[in-house]
Order: structure tokens, then C-alpha cells, then sequence
């Protein structure tokens, strides 16, 4: 999580003092990091497909597949008669057969999975320049047959944009000798390294183009084949000296939102050539002080209405405190879209913006959502050391673990300790660079130029952290140089052991070892993690461990390690300022001080032993009336080390 320029251009600028980081909840997707990925020209089927059936409704021709079985994921393709879907607006509703959930409604690809056999009907009304037309389309399901294999999700995206395809389980069987062709449409470049999931880039197009893509394979001996429908569309050039590769496409979550017509070019556009004026997208704390939350939905822009549903639904359940609420007043919109991966905050826009992957609620909506991993170079491959940490509560993980093949819904309250934390860290950033106190003097004309003289005045609350209580290691300050920006490791750093590490960062006062990064991420750090633990008693692990071959929560070995370090009083002015500046409703110094006291773990032992050591049935002090997530987690999260949720651009 962190500050950050989201693409190619920015990473050149790594060294500036507008950016620190950026991050979130997944790999980042917008910079290979100059690894080239694997990938293959994917054969043309041989065999015969049958065509996409044509219907045509007004000046809408539907296209649609020969046949729908129950159980097996489905598309309907729209499009309007010689007109490209460029600044159309869609609108899906079905208006007959057994309820499907909807998560693509917004975009000419209806994909969808049918429950049950029968009959079902949908509307769509399809708007834009000169344009506002209606019609209808049915469609018959058969029964479910005895084996299906399933590719997901069907979906529009934009030329030159990262598409990932995933190919389901069926009742626990695993599908073998999996093969992929394309049926129709431009040649592809695949990534097969794991054939579920099919990694490629949209080819260049001249129109909207649909590609079909066909996977075979067999499940308990049956040989069974599917096909998957990508509807490559065509979009203007590239003029953004900011967003210099594709984007998705987006709209106002409000439609009726008086920033609805300017949200999506301010903040998320490849067309942005220089910051909106705070005239045209201003803060929102700088129009409206009520914490309204529709105020606020106002400026959320979304890749798919199930985010901003999601995103609503948190604030107004998730939020009781509503911390959220008043940390949002420092931003001037909300951006949660399929292809932002990590999250980050960044100045030049000053949006906030969110990777959905820590917002879904049904295996529909993360189905939409783009897997494509992030291959940048291992950093700090040749220190021979980690450093892991986990949120906890009760001796548990507090976060919700689903892997990615299984098909689980979550509740707000699953979501909420990896949200919370996520949104605690990034908008600390936005708070730091323009907190509320300073809202009414801002002059711009852009946040930019307000940034600007902040930062030239050392007016950020990162600045009178620094200054007031400064990291000291300056060995730590080195591998993290390393670790997290790419330096390369001298033979002093590559001869650290872990015990080295453990005297260098235990004596220090940072909180987590990214803190070592930038002076913003220290202070995002220090935020975050004293609020996770006054809020809702979820506690912030950390230790210095060894680096074996095979890195698991049983084969990392705690060399030092401690449960709740916020909460140690070397570090408790600092945090206790940070919370002064940014929540000034709080006494920041009461709110550390009743922090359970850090425990320490034990040397010797493995990262998976130590998950409990907090002592049986102890009360935890702070805050008791917050929600917690109070289900126990079905999977075990994934190992994280310090700064994996978060990316610096690459330099």
C-alpha cells in the first residue's frame, strides 16, 4: 500500500518527491518490472465451432451462444449496428427465468452462470452521443449434464489491456490434459505457466472484435471442452503522459453525481495530459464536512456496479466510528476497477485507488476481477533474511484466506481486517500529504501545486514525524533500499545474518520494516497498525527470521519477533502524533497507551508456533463495541513478508 504514479512513466520518476510507494491488496499488474512473462502462440482450433446465433432488437444485435446448459458459465454479446461500444452506456436487467446474480451489467458482455433449466429474458438499454435505444433477448438453458467444465469469465476489455481467464474445478475433480486454441478472432500470445488460469494481452484492433477461445480437457475420464468469449475493444490513442497504458474502462458509480461527467477524465483516463483544478474535482472534505456518505458515493468510479455496491455497503455497515468516513474528506475520488492491482494513493490525482480483491463478496464478483500476477524482479534476493508479519486476533489469523478455486462467499465482516487495513494505510497517505486542518486554505490551482508548497515547507505530518523522532538504523534503511527499491546488496548486507537484523530493527523505533522505505510509509505504517488494534483488537505481527529455500509458516524460524510493537513505548510519541494529525477526534497518546502490551515471541521457534501467544481468554484493551470478524477462517491466509501488499515503482 502506499503512495504512488500507477505506470511506466511514473516509475521513471521514482526518485521524485511526489511518490514514496504504492501498494495494496495483490501483485501489481501495470509493470513487469523488465521480466518478460512466459507466454506461447496459442494454436487455432481444428475442429468445427458452431457460430454465435444473431438477434436483432431496435439497433441492438444480440449475439448469442447455440446452446446454455444449467451450471455452466454463459455470455451475451451486444452491440449496436455500425457503431463501436467506445462512450456507450449499457444497462443489463433480467426481466424473467430463476434469479442470476449480475456483475457485468454495465459492459456489452453479459456473462453470467444459469442456475437452473428454463427460460430467461433480459433487457438492455444501450445510451450515448445520439443514441438511446432498448431491447430484449431470451434465451433457453438445457438441463445440466453430467460433466461441465467451465471457463470464467466472459468480459469486454480495452485493446492492450491484461486479460486472465480461469478454468474451474467441478466437485472437487481436478480437469487433466488441459489444452487451449483459439476458435476465432486474432492470433494470441499466452501465458500457459498454469493452465487454469490463461494469461494474455488484448490484441491492437481496429473495431470491437471478439475473440473465442476453446479449452479441452477431462474430468474423471470424460473429455469435456468449453469456450470462453473476450470482447477486444477498440479505444483512442494514448495521449496520457500519466496513464501511458491501458486502463479499463470505468464509470461514475452515481450516474446522477454532479462529478459524474468529470470523474472517470480527472482520474483514470489515458487521456489525462495534466492534474484536474481543484475547481473542477476538489476534495471532498473541501465541499462537504457532514461525513454524508453519498457525498461521498458521489465520487466513486467503478469498472463494475458490484464494487461501488460493496464499497457502500462497508461504509455504511463496517464504519461505526465512521474513521473512514472523516479519512476520506482528504481525497477526491474513490477508484475501484478490475485492473488496479495494488491499491495505491497518488497526489497527482489525489484519488484513492482500490484493488477489488479485497471488496468481493460471491465467487461471481471476484470472477470479474483480472488474476494477472506481478513479475517484477525479486528484490533482496541475496539477503539471508525475511521478515514476515500477520494480523491476529485470539491466537488466529484475523483475515479470511479463499483460495482462488474454491467458490466461497464472504460476509462485510470476512472482508473487513484486510479492507480496514488496506484503507487505514492508504488514505494515513492522503491525510499526511492534506489533512482536514488544512482543507480551507488550499488554493491550487491544482493538489499539486498545493502539494508542492507543502512539501517544500516540510508541512507533511511524514515531515514533523522525521524530524521529531527519526529512524536511526541507518542498516536498516540500507536493506530496505535493497529490498524494497532494487538496489543491489554490498557484501556487508549480504553477510547480515538474522540475528544482526533482530539487533538493528528491535533497538530502533519504526513499526514494521517497510516503515524503512520513505518517511510516508513510516507514518502510513504507525497508522494503520495502531488503529487495527484500538478499533478492533486485531494485532500486528513481526519478526526477523531466516530465508530458507522453501519459504511456509513452518519452515521460517523466529530469530526475534514481537505481537502489538505499536504498542512498545519507544515508539508511542510518534504514533501518538501521527493520530493527533490525522484523527484529531482522538487523544492519540491515551489511544497507545490503552494498546495491549507487545508480547515477545519465542526464539527458536517456528512463524506457524508462535501464532499463539497471546494468552488464553485475555481481554484485549481498547475499543469493545467495534465490529469484529468473529468467524474463524476456513484457509489459512498466505505468507506475507513486510511490504508485499505495497510496490515502489520500479526506477
Amino acid at each position: 500500500m502506499g503512495i504512488s504514479m500507477p505506470l511506466k512513466l511514473l516509475g521513471l520518476m521514482a526518485c521524485s518527491s511526489l511518490l514514496m510507494a504504492c501498494g495494496g491488496g495483490g501483485d501489481s499488474n501495470t509493470d513487469n518490472g523488465g521480466v518478460t512473462p512466459p507466454s506461447t502462440s496459442l494454436p487455432r482450433c481444428t475442429d468445427s465451432i458452431s457460430p454465435l446465433l444473431v438477434t436483432t432488437s431496435s439497433s441492438i444485435r444480440f449475439q448469442t451462444e447455440p446452446t446454455y446448459v444449467a451450471g455452466q458459465s454463459s455470455a451475451i454479446i451486444a452491440n449496436i449496428l455500425n457503431r463501436d461500444s467506445q462512450n456507450l452506456t449499457f444497462r443489463w436487467q433480467q426481466i424473467d427465468g430463476p434469479n442470476i446474480q449480475l456483475v457485468s451489467q454495465n459492459s456489452p458482455v453479459l456473462a453470467f452462470d444459469t442456475p437452473t433449466a428454463g427460460g430467461y429474458r433480459f433487457s438492455l438499454h444501450v445510451t450515448g452521443s445520439n443514441l438511446d435505444v432498448s431491447g430484449e433477448i431470451g434465451i433457453n438453458v438445457d438441463p445440466a449434464s453430467t460433466g461441465v467444465l467451465n471457463v470464467r469469465q466472459d468480459h469486454q476489455v480495452v485493446e492492450g489491456n491484461n486479460v486472465s481467464l480461469r478454468l474451474g474445478q467441478q466437485s472437487g475433480l481436478s480437469a487433466a490434459n488441459i489444452s487451449w486454441c483459439v476458435a476465432s478472432g486474432p492470433d494470441l500470445m499466452v501465458d500457459l505457466s498454469d493452465p487454469f488460469r490463461p494469461l494474455f494481452t488484448a490484441p491492437s484492433v481496429a473495431q470491437d472484435t471478439i475473440t473465442r477461445l476453446k479449452v479441452n480437457a477431462s474430468i474423471n475420464g470424460n473429455s469435456l471442452s468449453d469456450d470462453a468469449f473476450v470482447l477486444t475493444t477498440a479505444a483512442p490513442a494514448i495521449s496520457s503522459q500519466y496513464f501511458d497504458t491501458p486502463v479499463a474502462r470505468t464509470h461514475a458509480y452515481r450516474p446522477a453525481s454532479p462529478y459524474a461527467n468529470v470523474l472517470a477524465g480527472c482520474v483514470y483516463s489515458n487521456q489525462l495530459n495534466d492534474s484536474c483544478t481543484i475547481n473542477t474535482l476538489p476534495l471532498i472534505g473541501q465541499t462537504s464536512s457532514d461525513l454524508n456518505r453519498e457525498t461521498i458515493l458521489n465520487r466513486v468510479l467503478v469498472s463494475h456496479d458490484w464494487m461501488g455496491d460493496n464499497f457502500a455497503a462497508f461504509l455504511a455497515q463496517m464504519d461505526p466510528n465512521s474513521d473512514f468516513a472523516r479519512l476520506l474528506q482528504s481525497v477526491t475520488a474513490v477508484v475501484i476497477s478490475y485492473d488496479v492491482r495494488p491499491s495505491f494513493y497518488w497526489v497527482v490525482t489525489g484519488a484513492i485507488y482500490l484493488d477489488p480483491d479485497d471488496l468481493w463478496l460471491t465467487p461471481s464478483q471476484r470472477d470479474t476481477i483480472n488474476e494477472a500476477p506481478d513479475y517484477r524482479s525479486n528484490f533482496g534476493d541475496d539477503l539471508n533474511f525475511v521478515m514476515p508479519w500477520r494480523y491476529v486476533k485470539n491466537n488466529q489469523y484475523a483475515s479470511l484466506g479463499v483460495p482462488i478455486t474454491v467458490r466461497a462467499d464472504r460476509t462485510l465482516a470476512q472482508i473487513n481486517p484486510d479492507l480496514a487495513s488496506l484503507l487505514y494505510h492508504e488514505l494515513a497517505h492522503a491525510n499526511d500529504f492534506f489533512p482536514r486542518s488544512v482543507h480551507a486554505s488550499l488554493t491550487g490551482p491544482r493538489l499539486l501545486d498545493d502539494y508542492s508548497r507543502r512539501n517544500a515547507n516540510k508541512s507533511l505530518i511524514s515531515d514533523q514525524v522525521s524530524t521529531s523522532y527519526p529512524l536511526m538504523s541507518t542498516e536498516m534503511m540500507g536493506l530496505a533500499n535493497v529490498r524494497f527499491l532494487g538496489a543491489a546488496a554490498n557484501n556487508v548486507q549480504k553477510a547480515y545474518q538474522p540475528s544482526d537484523v533482530s539487533t538493528f530493527f528491535s533497538t530502533d523505533i519504526a513499526s514494521d520494516f517497510y516503515a524503512y522505505s520513505s518517511t510516508r510509509e513510516d507514518t502510513a505504517m504507525l497508522f494503520e497498525e495502531a488503529m487495527m488494534s484500538y478499533r478492533y483488537q486485531i494485532l500486528r505481527d513481526v519478526a526477523v527470521t531466516n530465508k530458507p529455500a522453501v519459504l511456509t509458516a513452518n519452515t521460517l524460524v523466529i530469530d526475534w519477533g514481537q505481537r502489538g510493537r505499536i504498542a512498545q513505548d519507544s515508539l508511542e510519541n510518534r504514533a501518538a502524533l501521527v493520530i493527533d494529525e490525522i484523527l484529531p477526534e482522538l487523544d492519540g497518546i491515551s489511544l497507545i497507551e490503552s494498546l495491549p502490551e507487545p508480547i515477545a515471541m519465542t526464539q527458536g521457534q517456528s512463524w506457524r508456533q508462535t501464532l499463539a501467544i497471546s494468552p488464553a481468554n485475555a481481554q484485549l484493551k481498547g475499543q469493545n463495541n467495534a465490529p469484529t470478524n468473529d468467524v474463524l477462517p476456513r484457509f489459512e491466509p498466505e505468507l506475507h513478508l513486510s511490504g508485499d501488499r505495497h510496490r515502489h515503482p520500479q526506477q
